[in-house]
C-alpha cells in the first residue's frame, strides 16, 4: 500500500518521521498517518514526500513485479485522489528507464497544480482533447487538439483546462522519470 511504500523509502533514505517533516513541512503525525494508510495525501502532498525522497510520484504505486514491456489501457498505474479534478495514469511499464509517459485528465477550469512547479529533465506534451492553457516560465500558450509543446521542466510550469465544457485530455513524455 501507498503509506508502507513511503514508510520503506523513508527508512532506506535514514529519514525520521521527524527529519521528513522538517523537509517537507508536514507534521510528523500527518505523515504517520499517510505511512500507517489512516489519510490519503493530496496529489501536492505526495509529490512533496516524493521529492523529498528524491523518487518520482509514481514510485509509490508501482508494483515490485517484474516489468513488463506492453501495458494493457485495462492495467495503467492511476493516479487519483479524492478533491482533485485530475488523473494521471502511467503508460510506460516502469520507472526505471529514461523516459515517462503519462496521459492526464484535467477537469474543465481546474489547474494541474495552484503554483507553477519545476523539475530536472524535459517534458513534451501533446493535447489529445480539448483546449490547454500551459504556462513556462513567464509566457503562457494555448495549445488545441493536436498541438504540442516542448520545454525544459526546470523552468515553472503548470496547466490549465481552459474549456469550459470538456475534460482536457493530453500525454506528456518525462525524461527523466520525475512524476
Amino acid at each position: 500500500m501507498l503509506g508502507d511504500r513511503i514508510r520503506t523509502k523513508r527508512m532506506q533514505r535514514g529519514y525520521s518521521l521527524r527529519q521528513l517533516a522538517e523537509v517537507t513541512g508536514f507534521t510528523p503525525s500527518f505523515l504517520s498517518q499517510v505511512e500507517r494508510n489512516l489519510a490519503m495525501p493530496s496529489i501536492m502532498s505526495l509529490r512533496k514526500v516524493a521529492e523529498a525522497l528524491e523518487v518520482p510520484i509514481f514510485y509509490f504505486l508501482l508494483d515490485d513485479g517484474e516489468e513488463q514491456r506492453v501495458v494493457r489501457k485495462s492495467e495503467r498505474k492511476v493516479l487519483n485522489f479524492p478533491e482533485s479534478h485530475l488523473t494521471f495514469e502511467l503508460l510506460t511499464p516502469g520507472l526505471n528507464h529514461t523516459i515517462e509517459m503519462i496521459t492526464a485528465r484535467l477537469e474543465p477550469g481546474a489547474a494541474t497544480c495552484d503554483r507553477k512547479l519545476s523539475h530536472h529533465g524535459e517534458e513534451c506534451v501533446l493535447v489529445v482533447q480539448g483546449t490547454m492553457q500551459i504556462e513556462v516560465d513567464e509566457d503562457v500558450y494555448i495549445l488545441s487538439e493536436g498541438d504540442s509543446i516542448y520545454y525544459s521542466s526546470s523552468l515553472p510550469h503548470r496547466i490549465v483546462n481552459i474549456d469550459g465544457n470538456t475534460d482536457l485530455v493530453f500525454v506528456s513524455a518525462i525524461s527523466p522519470p520525475n512524476f
